[in-house]
């Protein structure tokens, strides 16, 4: 386990697409948000869930441990992102978003070993389209510059824009399996998955 290494599950969206909350989907037996952050528990010194304020009480009572997205003037996962690593500058975060429900050990496992401090994120690459999965990802402490100034100098509050504009000091690598990166955004979306998973 490498004690520089933090946690961080994006449980924050306000899911409009899909109609319910992504974080309280129940893929494997528990809501997703705390099902993901015990894995990545397995895995990192310290894991957190990021969230909104009026989500925070009942994930704290879990006895979780949150950080509320507090960047003023940007929200979704690219505040999250923010917040977290403002609270924690030293930390590196494995950050992953609570709507990847094929997200597992092994996924956490590759991430970590193919993990380049060097770089400012090791993300898998999408295989639809080769471009970053930036929360399914490991950044780095001097990522943390990189979003300010993106943001501040060209109006990106995207992650994977971000990414992509740094294309050059971030290491790509293919996951094993497609599904790792699957996100469900919509209903449609979620009836596939439950048919792969095999929950109804």
């Amino acid at each position: 386990m490498d004690e520089k290494l933090f946690g961080l599950v994006l449980a924050g969206g306000k899911s409009r697409r899909l109609g319910e909350d992504k974080g309280l989907i129940n893929w494997h037996g528990k809501k997703q948000r705390y099902y993901l952050a015990d894995l990545l528990n397995r895995h990192c010194q310290d894991t957190y869930i990021s969230c909104r304020q009026d989500q925070a009480k009942e994930i704290q009572d879990l006895n979780y441990r949150t950080i509320l997205d507090n960047f003023v003037g940007v929200d979704g996962p690219y505040g999250a992102l923010i917040s977290a690593m403002k609270e924690y500058p030293k930390a590196s975060w494995l950050v992953v978003a609570c709507d990847l429900p094929f997200f597992d050990d092994e996924a956490a496992e590759t991430l970590i070993k193919n993990r380049d401090p060097n770089f400012i994120a090791t993300a898998y690459k999408s295989p639809a389209n080769g471009l970053p999965e930036p929360l399914a990802a490991i950044w780095e402490p001097a990522s943390l510059q990189i979003l300010l100034e993106s943001f501040k100098t060209d109006a990106i509050s995207c992650p994977r824009k971000a990414l992509i504009k740094s294309a050059n000091i971030v290491k790509l690598i293919d996951p094993k399996l497609p599904s790792t990166v699957v996100n469900v955004n919509t209903p449609a979306d979620m009836i596939q998955a439950r048919e792969l998973i095999g929950v109804k």
